[in-house]
């Protein structure tokens, strides 16, 4: 479905968040109720994802579901019930992610994987199960991309290609599903403030890289600049969601700027002392990895990143 500027009222609508309880999540959650909406909250802490429901109003309009993105069956399950319990769902918004920063020839290939695992397919199984239900109300599928879709750092090869990889998928998905009324798009935001930044900024890899992003290029944009710049989207049933705003010509023309964002962003003796400083499990600080650390995967082992949400 192309997208219009007539605005898409989300009052009475249901809303599924994956990765509901992380920065982003809970900030859109509350966005998004304030609208109006109703929130069916998909997190891999259910007890966290009930406790914010409560927050936000009765289970009438807000409940917390259980949900990985890496389980295609209970993603199924968890959509019927949310669907059963709201009479149906009206927009999914796919926002579990997480991040490493690390070089390809130290960075524990099991961490790349992960990533690809909950950024890429994870978007893909989640819009794969909201599907019959969305369909059924001509709603709307988003993905939340990163303008990393755009520009690509070093010693992040899982997390750009994961971002790069759902905007495409989200392009490719939109013509197939134009037919159904179900529009389908992509939010590309700019860094700003989650826990997962916290753990960027605090790794000393990506200090080198970002210069602690508070500053020049990389410098972050408010949630709230953030959170308004989706929401608004979502009213708009976009195609494509740039914050800020003021990135878009550069996200609308990646192939010109990526030169010259790479010799500005990432000169060669940063990139080789973020080499040095960068951890194979892909952070240096044990909580974070604990953090990335799967639930199901014993808590000695602490070499792989897990899902975290944004």
């Amino acid at each position: 479905m192309k997208e219009t500027m007539t605005r898409y009222d989300l009052t009475g609508r249901t809303v599924v968040i994956t990765g509901a309880t992380g920065g982003l999540g809970s900030a859109l959650a509350l966005a998004l109720r304030r609208r109006g909406a109703n929130l069916a909250l998909f997190d891999l802490d259910l007890a966290a994802a009930t406790a914010q429901a409560a927050r936000l109003g009765d289970d009438a309009v807000a409940k917390g579901f259980h949900a990985d993105v890496r389980d295609m069956a209970g993603l199924e399950d968890s959509m019927a019930q949310a669907a059963k319990h709201f009479d149906g769902v009206d927009v999914v918004i796919a926002n579990a992610g997480i991040d490493t920063v690390g070089p390809m020839a130290t960075l524990n290939p099991a961490a790349f994987e992960r990533v690809i695992d909950v950024n890429l397919t994870g978007v893909w199984r989640t819009f794969r199960a909201a599907l019959p239900h969305v369909q059924e109300h001509c709603g709307y599928l988003l993905a939340i991309s990163s303008m990393a879709a755009f520009a690509h750092s070093p010693l992040q090869a899982s997390y750009t290609a994961s971002k790069a990889g759902t905007w495409a998928m989200c392009d490719s998905i939109r013509l197939e599903l134009r037919h159904l009324g179900v529009g389908v798009g992509s939010a590309h935001p700019t860094f700003f403030r989650t826990p997962l930044m916290d753990d960027v900024v605090a790794d000393p890899a990506g200090r080198e890289l970002w210069g602690g992003n508070d500053k020049g290029l990389w410098k972050m944009v408010p949630l709230e600049t953030v959170v308004a710049g989706i929401v608004s989207g979502i009213e708009r049933r976009a195609e494509q969601i740039i914050v800020p705003k003021r990135l878009t010509f550069a996200a609308k023309a990646p192939g010109v700027f990526r030169p010259l964002i790479e010799r500005i962003g990432f000169r060669p003796n940063t990139i080789q002392r973020a080499i040095e400083l960068a951890s194979p499990a892909g952070w240096h600080d044990r909580h974070a990895v604990r953090r990335h650390q799967s639930n199901v995967e014993s808590a000695a082992d602490l070499s792989v990143p897990a899902p975290q949400v944004l």
